[in-house]
């Protein structure tokens, strides 16, 4: 699907949307719980209905009236066998649900596009091979078969944070106690901690060191009353287009927020400055707007970069391909991208959003000061649905093509 954005800025206040991260945590510890929660500020993105129709097939009663959910827990994890979840192309989705599905008897299956299934699920098919839990994935399928036990877990730090918080869910409802030790280098650390501050807001308790995290077995999750806090992964888009001139003010997000990606005002100030040396280990979504605002302004070098192949696209590569319609330079090295100082101008083709939402709405970052068409526009989905409408009804010049 194509759109094509003319020349201009937003004006206005604008309001951040809920939180994914904190959505997906809040939601799934409300379906831990004995007892109903209520969520408010939940947007139903395509990742968060992912998470919301997961709940569902693991027994979970789920109610939506507008963006307030009403969860009433799983009374008894032992009737989780059997299920097939949806996870669709959420990844935090299928790795926050491969522990839970352990905590049941019998097969389950989690399914997800094949992009999906492909990203990297090692640590958990180590995890099952030591306890001799059955794991078999296909294209689109990860098929479980057996319980999961107590126990000392050794997780590298470096690949996805998302597996730690995984069994972060998990290992509290467990008989005895467990040992999550993480080996450094410990990225992606702030979601982890989002993680433990969700659970001790429901009751569970956990004790962090800097690389070891005890968890003590026979805890219960307590149903609370919650409402998500605003998004910074995707207000990030929006303070790159404050402070690339446009007259918006951003409502909604807090900068006492553990989420890491809050960090993007600093950044952005930063390569407004000057060619500067940017590490986006602990905040790998903010990589595709803080590639694109660089090369509005000063270049930069980027370290930690690595993961960044490992998401919803290879977003090296891909945002490689689509700056360089604008005139960008880029030099890929080992865990690193620089992007060179120069003019930037209006693409001299299509741009195409790779089926990646990040991607989609950082290159429309660009189009807004430079004209042009997007194609594959629909990824925001994912994430921010309304994003487009957002923009156009605060002046943005948008032509939905088809």
């Amino acid at each position: 699907m194509k759109l094509c954005i003319g020349k201009s800025l937003p004006k206005g206040n604008l309001i951040a949307p809920p939180s994914k991260s904190a959505a997906h945590r809040i939601l799934i510890c409300a379906g831990l719980s004995k007892g109903e929660s209520t969520v408010k500020n939940v947007a139903l993105s395509q990742d968060i209905q992912a998470t919301l129709n997961c709940l569902e097939a693991i027994g979970c009663k789920v109610k939506i009236d507008g963006n307030t959910v009403k969860i009433k827990g799983i009374e008894n994890f032992d009737s989780i066998g059997q299920k097939i979840l949806e996870c669709n192309e959420s990844g935090s989705t299928l790795r926050f649900f491969i522990p839970i599905c352990l905590l049941g008897n019998g097969k389950v299956t989690l399914r997800g596009s094949e992009k999906l299934i492909s990203r990297p699920l090692g640590i958990y098919k180590e995890i099952c091979e030591r306890q001799n839990i059955e794991m078999i994935s296909d294209a689109c399928t990860v098929t479980l078969n057996g319980k999961l036990k107590e126990d000392t877990f050794e997780i590298q730090g470096n690949i996805s944070s998302q597996f730690i918080s995984g069994l972060m869910f998990a290992l509290p409802l467990l008989k005895k106690d467990s040992v999550i030790k993480i080996i450094p280098p410990f990225e992606s650390k702030p979601y982890v901690d989002m993680t433990a501050d969700t659970l001790n807001a429901f009751g569970v308790l956990t004790e962090m060191s800097d690389n070891e995290i005890k968890i003590t077995g026979a805890q219960k999750y307590s149903p609370q009353n919650m409402t998500i806090e605003g998004d910074w992964s995707n207000a990030a888009f929006l303070y790159a287009l404050k402070e690339s001139g446009a007259d918006i003010a951003v409502h909604g997000v807090s900068r006492e927020s553990k989420q890491g990606d809050r960090i993007c005002i600093d950044y952005f100030k930063k390569l407004k400055e000057g060619f500067c040396t940017l590490d986006v280990t602990d905040c790998p979504d903010l990589a595709p707007i803080l590639f694109a605002f660089a090369l509005k302004y000063n270049g930069a070098k980027f370290t930690g970069t690595d993961r960044l192949r490992l998401k919803e696209s290879d977003r090296i590569s891909c945002m490689q391909e689509e700056l360089e319609k604008f005139g960008a330079e880029f030099t890929v090295g080992e865990n690193e991208v620089e992007i060179a100082k120069k003019d930037f101008h209006m693409p001299t083709e299509t741009i195409y959003g790779h089926n990646d939402h990040r991607i989609v709405m950082a290159t429309a970052f660009l189009l807004m000061h430079t004209g042009g068409e997007l194609d594959g526009y629909e990824a925001v989905r994912k994430s921010y649905p309304d994003f487009f409408d957002v923009m156009k009804n605060s002046g943005v010049k948008i032509d939905y093509l088809t």
